[in-house]
This record gives C-alpha cells, sequence and structure tokens, in this order.
C-alpha cells in the first residue's frame, strides 16, 4: 500500500495507470480502521485476489483530503480508474462484502469502456 498526501495524490493515482485504484482512507485510534487492517492481513490472499492497486491516507493527519472527498467517517474506501472517481465504500463489512463493491466498480469500467466503443 502506497502512502498518500494531498500533495501526492493525483500524481500517484495518475502512475496507477488503467489499473483499478483503490484509496483506503483511515485514522488513527480508529477502531474500525484497525479491524480492517488486521483482516486484510489475515486474509491477504483474499485481498490480493481482488487485483487492486493499493493507497493509504490517514485522513486525520492529511484533513485536506478528508475535506476534498467530503469524508464523515473512516474506514472509507474510494475506487478510482484512469482518474475517474468510481465510487466509494463507507465502513468495513468484510471482504465478501468488500468484494462486492469492487465488482461494481468493475462493472463502472466496462459501462465506461462499452460507451467508448
Amino acid at each position: 500500500m502506497r502512502e498518500l498526501t494531498a500533495g501526492t495524490f493525483d500524481a500517484e493515482l495518475a502512475r496507477a495507470g488503467d489499473a483499478l485504484a483503490v484509496v483506503f482512507f483511515w485514522g488513527v485510534d480508529c477502531f474500525n480502521c484497525e479491524v480492517a487492517k488486521k483482516t486484510m492481513l489475515l486474509q491477504r490472499e483474499a485481498i490480493e485476489a481482488l487485483n487492486l492497486r493499493w493507497y493509504h491516507a490517514n485522513v486525520y493527519q492529511e484533513r485536506a483530503l478528508g475535506t476534498r472527498f467530503a469524508l464523515h467517517g473512516v474506514p472509507s474506501f474510494f475506487f478510482f480508474h484512469a482518474g475517474r472517481k468510481l465510487g466509494r465504500a463507507t465502513g468495513w463489512q468484510g471482504v465478501p462484502q468488500f468484494g462486492m463493491a469492487v465488482a461494481a466498480a468493475r462493472e463502472k469500467i466496462a459501462a465506461f469502456s462499452a460507451k467508448k466503443a
């Protein structure tokens, strides 16, 4: 997971290219953020199978990012493709539900691609 700041956010996401990117917005001493981190580590293979380009940002430190994305709580996961925000998943419900959010983001990519063709 690559760390993002307000100053590096756009450039780092641009480097993701055509990959589906996810930004994990979290905060220090956030219980649910810690649960998400531990679950992702314990189920690493399932997370890696989602084939995402991972980024993270501590919005308690990077308040400008929290404002920019109108965050009202953490953890929040935002999905991006080719510089376009596709959607978000707020909170952590577990790997199966997170996988459903990833699938929804991939469906949006497919829909955008179909419109271009």
